[in-house]
């Protein structure tokens, strides 16, 4: 197996003209000698699955939110904290905004 680290990549020369700098043509470095190792394939493992996560953020969504209307009613609307999260008082607010009361 060699070391990829001793290879050294080679530098396209720039050379100077009249109109800005323009770099010759790359030239490739130097293909390795095959070798009958199989290539180093590196696995990961994720701790917490994809579907998890997006579960997860979901569920903090709906917690920030239940946490900031409950705090924002019984902290700026000084009203009770458990009256927050009841059906009927965003009935009243849907009510108040579509004119029926």
């Amino acid at each position: 197996m060699t070391n990829e680290f001793e290879r050294q990549a080679v530098q396209p020369t720039i050379k100077k003209t009249r109109r800005g700098f323009r770099r010759k043509q790359e030239q490739q470095p130097p293909t390795p000698e095959p070798t009958n190792d199989p290539p180093v394939r590196w696995v990961q493992l994720r701790l917490i699955p994809i579907w998890l996560r997006v579960i997860l953020v979901v569920a903090l969504f709906i917690a920030a939110g239940s946490i900031g209307i409950t705090v924002g009613y019984s902290v700026l609307g000084g009203g009770d904290s458990a009256d927050a999260l009841k059906w009927s008082t965003w009935q009243h607010l849907l009510d108040i905004m579509s004119g029926k009361q």
